[in-house]
């Protein structure tokens, strides 16, 4: 299951190298260029916080350097706390490394021409910049590289949990109780019967089936019980009109309907009776408005989008054949599943990741007329799995494609299914939940790999004092970024004669 090439991957894995091939480094670079060249359109932007802030940009009710400002202060502590080390240890590049600086470069940048130059010079930073990085650190003494591996474990198997969480919060204990009975069987059966399969792949298949049965299910049995509703109201206000006509009384209706009631001369059967009050039901429904705001606002966002069709699927075919070349991951458990080989698990992972921001991506790109830079990130999955580049780049524009002309509709469809959005909006908080816990308790793996008691205390204590301060730092990069200056603090005492690294 890990691929023909599994076992060069896992050697660069182990070594860290982030050593690319040429087109490795030409797909990065002008990747990087592209993607700051459409942020400075502000037709797409890899964080999701940062796109509602481009209508008001759009619109010139604020300035480049204001927007910037948001897109810094949103994406700094995921760049150098997330995405720099996790590249650094995993050995695969990432979204936030490769993405985030390209948002704010392509948005700061005063002319267009700059951007993609920018955008294409940070490019170049990360493919030749990092190698020299990572060698540079696995000479110290204290290698906190090579400890920050031990992150693999906890974020691959508690990220295994996310649709247990989603389900328990969404539908309550004893749904959430059978999500994690049944997660659990798969993992210790997979584990027994398939080992070389990763045993999360799995149990997060059938964890997210349940989530959306559940969601579907509810859906349902509203909808059921929404006509039955209708079903019973329609045969009441029948009933009464036919007593009321019985009665010799005139019937109790709206003005409208008073000259058809009066021209009944006799009780008009049940058939009849219904047909008409929905034929009046109809009549009375309120039109709806043409100038709603909200609707208006959607359809020039989906019509913007549409127009630069070319640019995007363009994007699309880079993105996907990046992940292609498997020198990049879409999240954190996917980037170690990557640098192992295991690119079948890795397509699973982050196709079940998909479905918890697809609503979001589609929702903020309708409301501000900028896209993802991944789209819906389906690409990442199908670039893992395909044998060609050539492929990659033909598949990856066809999908941007369909995406883009899809947009509106999409957000209908999503209008009519809340719980649905429901289940997604619980998708991705309990993603968020299990990375931090996943790369807190890493992150003392890591500590203790690299400092023993003593690297427990920094990397803890830089934890702990960041949360003291208010999070300088996000959480769920704080633990990783404490491990690089936990480990360079290290190396400071080790050239002070304070401190001797562990033996390996």
């Amino acid at each position: 299951m890990a691929g023909p090439t599994a076992a060069a991957h896992q050697a660069v894995a182990a070594a860290g190298a982030l050593d690319f091939s040429t087109a490795g480094q030409v797909t990065v670079i002008g990747l990087c260029a592209l993607t700051a060249y459409l942020a400075h359109l502000a037709l797409a932007v890899f964080n999701d916080g940062v796109r509602p802030f481009l209508l008001d940009f759009l619109h010139g009710r604020t300035t480049r350097s204001a927007t910037g400002a948001v897109s810094f202060g949103l994406s700094a502590g995921f760049v150098f706390g997330l995405g720099a080390p996790m590249a650094l240890s995993s050995g695969v590049l990432n979204p936030w490394l490769v993405f985030l600086p390209t948002d704010l470069l392509g948005i700061l940048a005063p002319k267009k021409w700059l951007a993609p130059v920018l955008g294409g010079a940070w490019g170049a930073v990360v493919v030749f910049g990092l190698r020299g990085a990572n060698e540079a650190a696995h000479e110290l003494p204290v290698d906190f590289l090579t400890a920050m591996q031990q992150m693999s474990t906890p974020i691959l198997y508690l990220f295994t949990l996310f649709p247990v969480l989603a389900v328990s919060k969404q539908f309550g204990r004893l749904p959430g109780a059978v999500a994690g009975v049944v997660e659990l069987a798969l993992v210790v059966v997979t584990m027994k019967l398939w080992p070389k399969v990763f045993a999360g792949a799995p149990a997060m298949a059938a964890g997210v089936l349940l989530l959306i049965g559940f969601s579907v299910a509810k859906d349902l049995r509203q909808r059921r019980g929404d006509r039955a509703r209708a079903a019973d109201e329609r045969a009441l206000a029948a009933d009464h009109r036919a007593l009321a006509s019985e009665a010799g009384a005139p019937a109790q209706v709206a003005p409208a309907e008073a000259p058809a009631a009066q021209a009944e001369d006799r009780p008009a059967t049940t058939e009849a009776r219904a047909a008409t009050t929905q034929a009046r039901a109809a009549d009375q429904r309120p039109p709806v408005p043409d100038d709603d705001p909200m609707v208006s606002l959607f359809s020039a966002s989906a019509a913007r989008l549409r127009r630069h069709l070319p640019l995007f699927m363009l994007l699309g075919g880079g993105v996907c054949l990046l992940a292609q070349l498997h020198i990049f991951g879409g999240g954190e458990a996917t980037s170690f599943l990557i640098a192992k080989g295991r690119s079948v698990e890795a397509a699973q992972v982050d196709f079940y990741r998909a479905f918890g921001f697809l609503p979001l991506i589609a929702t903020t790109a309708l409301a501000s007329g900028a896209y993802g830079i991944a789209g819906f990130t389906f690409v990442y999955p199908i670039g893992y799995l395909l044998p060609s580049p050539w492929w990659a780049l033909v598949c990856g524009a066809l999908v941007f494609a369909v995406e883009v002309l899809a947009l509106s509709g999409i957000g209908r469809v999503l209008g009519g299914l809340p719980s649905v959005r429901d289940c997604s909006e619980q998708l991705r908080g309990a993603i968020g939940a299990t990375l931090q816990l996943a790369l807190l308790f890493g992150s003392l793996l890591a500590a203790q790999a690299m400092g023993g008691g003593l690297g427990i205390l920094l990397v803890g204590g830089l934890y702990l004092l960041n949360e003291a301060m208010g999070r300088v730092v996000v959480r769920t990069a704080a633990g990783p970024a404490a491990v690089v200056v936990g480990g360079v603090l290290l190396n400071v005492l080790y050239w002070l004669d304070l401190f001797t690294p562990l033996t390996s």
